[in-house]
Order: structure tokens, then C-alpha cells, then sequence
């Protein structure tokens, strides 16, 4: 880990003594994409928050919503989403309002120990509230080149000049400040920033390993990939930063040369159809496969395993991921001497440099035909020095959490006081302030809700009594009245039975009577 100030370097998890954890903490990360936007960053906040709660402590996520609502009840950890305005057809992401109130109570809530902010754009400005409301430390890890990000998106120089200038002043206000990389510091320090840089890598979510041999023809088997054929990958968004235009061309001098390959293009974006239209060109396209964006990761480790060589020639990558997750296949990679990718890498050891053309590379790519076994030793030495599992960036990172901590606890942080600081704690405790009245609204709405149902069920149980004893009544009148019309119709019968044997009594007895008088007037 390197300190880029010019007074001092720092090596982590030794500065006073140990870098291990002292108790739990509570991280609370911040970042302006999460899933299900996916992109570097909000790779590495996920894995952060894994790791975090597995290994260190509690953790949990603070990020706009998108439209529509997310659903992140798959997280084992809280996320808090604050309100947000739909610019992905402008910014390609949404962009959150970090001043909505209620977000910053509900973020305290959670108790954090440390902001961990991995954006220096909206979510910074929450970020800062919340340092000032509650006076805990606050991290940023730089992990793009923003400058080039804001260029693609802003064209008016004035208001990009502006933009830039804000997101300075957010990372000024920043008690430490990590990058990925040397080079990402460096961009940085061009950037404008002058405060001191510790680099924190990143690390990779695929195991060290590639993976076995039916899961790579499972994965790869549609496409035409001959044994004996070489075959080149390139992992990322398409985009002509890339470096794509180099591979392109390189490969084109390789087939005026009669080499045979593969080439395949894992990943989407703006450039797509011209990057199409120039293989096309080229007369690439029979050798040249573009599968689109892959995200199940055990796909993605297939291609990595079944590849010979990654080709990533990008000079806009401020830690070159992909890089090293090739390395985790045993898979080596061309990439550009310099780049911040090629921290680490010894040409021919580890990994090739080239220079940043199209000849350099197809020069490259024509020793290694000639050296069939090259490309393969190269990239086991890479799965054995460049590989860094999350696990392990992750602990680095919390051991520099307690040192943080203890900087802050013992006032060493000197902060570069600025007139926005006074309106981030203002706005902070006002949002907090309101967000606790909110709360006590709610809860006193609650209480009443409460006392309102348990009256409710009170009327209703006296109902229900009234309705019982009502059907208790009705059914023993209901039993009483057929008890009478039985007994009516009982004695009826009976009285029906004694007249009948009445009437047949007198009736014999008449003509008993009547039988003797005729006997008597015939004797």
C-alpha cells in the first residue's frame, strides 16, 4: 500500500503496531449504483458488504432508487435507498437527491462507526451530512478516472469545469482518501487533488482455479472454436477507450500474415455497432465472436479458462479488474506497459507490455506463435502473483478502518475547512431534526392506530356477544315453539284417537241394540 504524499509512505495494517480489528464495527457504504445497476463499483460495494458482515462487522448500503423500486430482500444486509430523478438516458445511471429529508435519520439509525463513500459525486454530498451531523470519519476510495466519466457527459466546458470543481471539494472533504491503484492516485493527483493517497486494491469474486473441461464446452461449445486455433478474449464495455481499435487492427495484420484465431468479445455498450462495422471492414468477422454482456460468473470463468490470452489494451482502467480475473483462470494477458493494469506485471513474467499500437501488439501476439508454451507459463505465474481474492482486499481494508478510527478518535485528521461545511452540518442536522419529528409523527400516528383497533376489537367483541346471545335466544325460542307443535300435535292425535274409538264404540253399541231388536220382532 503506497502513500503518494511526498512526505511519507504507509505500509498497511503496521502503522501502530497491528491492523487487526478491535471489536466490531459498523461500515456504512455509500456509492450512486448498486444492484440492479451493475457495473465495477457497485461490484465492490457488494463485496464489500459481504465480506464486511462475514469477517468483520456489520455493514450496510446507502444508494438511490431507481425507478420503479428494487427488490433487496436478497442482501443479508440493510440497503437504504433515498429518492432519486431518472437521468439513465442522459448519465446512463439515476441520480439520486442527497439532500431528501428523512434519508439522513434513517442512516443514523443504523449507529455507523465510519462512512465508507465510493463516489465522489451525489452520494459525497450525503456522505458529508452525515460526517458533519454525526461526527464519524469518512473514507473515499477513488476508483475511476471521473474526469474522462464527466468529459463523455458534460460538452459545455464552463459547466464540466464546474462539475469537476465539485467533485474536488467532495473529495477534500474526506478524511482519508484510497485509491485502487498507483495509477488511479496518480489520476487524481491530475485530478487536482493534493491530500495524501493510500492505495487500497481491489479484489476479485471468481475462486483461484479455472474450471473443469464440460463446463467450458457446456459454456463455449455453440461457438466455432477450433482445438488447435488460438483464441483471444476481451472482457469489458465496448467502448473505443478500450483499446478496441488496437486489437482490431493487430488481429487484421495477423490475417495478412496467414495466423489463425479467435477472437471473442464478451461485453455491450456505446461503440458496439461502429467496433462491428470496423471488423467488418478489417474482413475480421468469420474469426471475430461478440456474445454480448455475460453476467452468471461461473459462464464468465468458463471463457477466461478456455481463452489463451486476455487482450486488454486500455488506458482508461484505473485497476484493470478483468486482468486479474483471468489471472484467477491461469490465463495471461497483452496489455499496455504503464497502464494502471499493468501494476504488478513484469513483461514475460506475469503478463506481456506492449506499447499503445496496433503493431506492438501484433508483434507480441507473433512471438507467442512461435512459442507455443509461452502464453501458458506466463499465465499460471499470473494466477500465482496478480490474483487477490475479496476476502483479502476486504480484511486490508478493515485493518485501515481501525487505524482511521483512531485517528479520528485522537483528532489527527486535519480537515480543509470550507465555506460548504457549515451548510453540509446545517442541512445535515436540519434533515436529521425533521426526519426525527417524522419519526415521532409516525409513532404517534402508530400509537393512535393502535389504540383506534383496540377499541375497534372491543365493539366488535360486544357485537359478537349481542349476535351470540341473539342466535342463543332465537334458536331456544325456535327449539320451545317445535316443542309446543309437537306437543299440540301429540295430544291432537290422541284426542282424535279417543273420539274415533268413542264413535266406534257407540256405533257397535247401536248395532249390538238395533241387532237384538230385530231378533226380538222376528222371534
Amino acid at each position: 500500500m503506497t502513500d503518494f504524499s511526498s512526505e511519507n509512505r504507509i505500509e498497511r495494517g503496521t502503522e501502530n503496531g497491528t491492523g487487526s480489528a478491535a471489536e466490531s464495527r459498523t461500515i456504512c457504504l455509500l456509492n450512486d449504483s448498486f444492484p440492479p445497476v451493475i457495473d465495477g463499483v457497485a461490484n465492490a460495494v457488494v463485496n464489500y458488504a459481504k465480506n464486511i458482515n462475514a469477517h468483520y462487522g456489520r455493514a450496510f448500503v446507502v444508494t438511490p432508487d431507481i425507478p420503479g423500486g428494487a427488490d433487496d430482500s436478497a442482501f443479508p444486509y440493510p440497503v437504504i435507498r433515498y429518492p432519486s430523478i431518472d437521468t439513465r438516458k442522459v448519465f446512463g445511471y439515476v441520480t439520486g437527491n442527497p439532500f431528501a429529508p428523512g434519508t439522513i435519520y434513517n442512516v443514523l439509525q443504523q449507529n455507523p462507526d465510519l462512512l465508507h463513500l465510493h463516489c465522489p459525486m451525489v452520494s459525497a454530498m450525503l456522505a458529508w451530512q452525515l460526517r458533519e451531523t454525526r461526527d464519524i470519519p469518512l473514507v473515499l476510495t477513488w476508483h475511476s478516472k471521473f474526469d474522462t466519466d464527466i468529459a463523455g457527459i458534460v460538452h459545455n466546458r464552463l459547466l464540466r469545469d464546474e462539475v469537476m470543481r465539485t467533485v474536488l471539494h467532495n473529495v477534500n472533504a474526506c478524511d482519508e482518501v484510497w485509491a485502487v491503484s498507483e495509477g488511479a492516485g496518480d489520476d487524481l493527483r491530475n485530478f487536482g487533488y493534493e491530500g495524501d493517497i493510500i492505495v487500497m486494491q481491489n479484489g476479485v469474486d471468481l475462486p483461484r482455479g479455472g474450471v473443469a473441461e464440460h463446463l467450458v464446452v457446456e459454456a463455449t461449445g455453440e461457438y466455432d472454436l477450433p482445438a488447435d486455433v488460438p483464441v483471444f478474449l476481451f472482457v469489458g464495455r465496448m467502448k473505443w477507450y478500450k483499446g478496441l481499435r488496437i486489437i482490431l487492427e493487430a488481429l487484421a495484420r495477423l490475417h495478412k500474415l496467414h495466423r489463425a484465431f479467435r477472437m471473442v468479445f464478451i461485453g455491450g455498450g456505446g461503440d458496439m455497432e461502429e467496433v462491428i462495422a470496423l471488423t467488418e471492414q478489417l474482413k475480421l468477422t468469420p474469426f471475430c465472436i461478440f456474445t454480448g454482456p455475460i453476467h452468471d460468473r461461473e459462464k464468465l470463468r468458463a471463457w477466461y479458462t478456455r481463452a489463451n490470452l486476455l487482450l486488454f489494451p486500455s488506458a482508461y482502467d484505473t485497476n484493470g479488474l478483468v486482468v486479474r480475473e483471468a489471472a484467477a483462470c491461469g490465463t495471461g494477458t497483452v496489455m499496455l506497459g504503464g497502464s494502471c493494469a499493468s501494476e504488478g506485471v513484469t513483461d514475460g513474467r506475469n503478463g506481456f507490455l506492449i506499447d499503445s499500437s496496433a503493431e506492438s501488439m501484433a508483434d507480441c501476439l507473433l512471438r507467442l506463435y512461435e512459442n507455443h508454451g509461452k502464453a501458458g507459463e506466463v499465465g499460471l505465474a499470473a494466477q500465482k502473483e496478480l490474483y487477490i481474492s475479496w476476502e483479502e482486499a476486504v480484511a486490508h481494508a478493515t485493518e485501515r478502518y481501525e487505524i482511521v478510527l483512531d485517528r479520528h478518535k485522537s483528532g489527527q485528521y486535519k480537515r480543509m475547512h470550507q465555506p460548504r461545511d457549515l451548510f453540509m452540518k446545517s442541512h445535515g442536522k436540519l434533515m436529521n431534526f425533521m426526519g426525527e419529528v417524522q419519526a415521532e409523527a409516525y409513532t404517534t400516528r402508530d400509537d393512535f392506530l393502535e389504540e383506534f383497533l383496540s377499541y375497534t376489537t372491543l365493539v366488535q367483541d360486544y357485537a359478537q356477544n349481542l349476535y351470540d346471545r341473539a342466535n342463543e335466544a332465537k334458536t331456544s325460542l325456535e327449539n320451545r315453539a317445535v316443542e309446543t307443535r309437537t306437543a299440540i300435535e301429540t295430544k291432537a292425535l290422541e284426542a282424535r284417537t279417543a273420539i274415533e274409538t268413542k264413535a266406534q264404540e257407540t256405533r257397535t253399541a247401536i248395532e249390538t241394540k238395533a241387532q237384538e231388536t230385530i231378533d226380538k220382532l222376528r222371534s
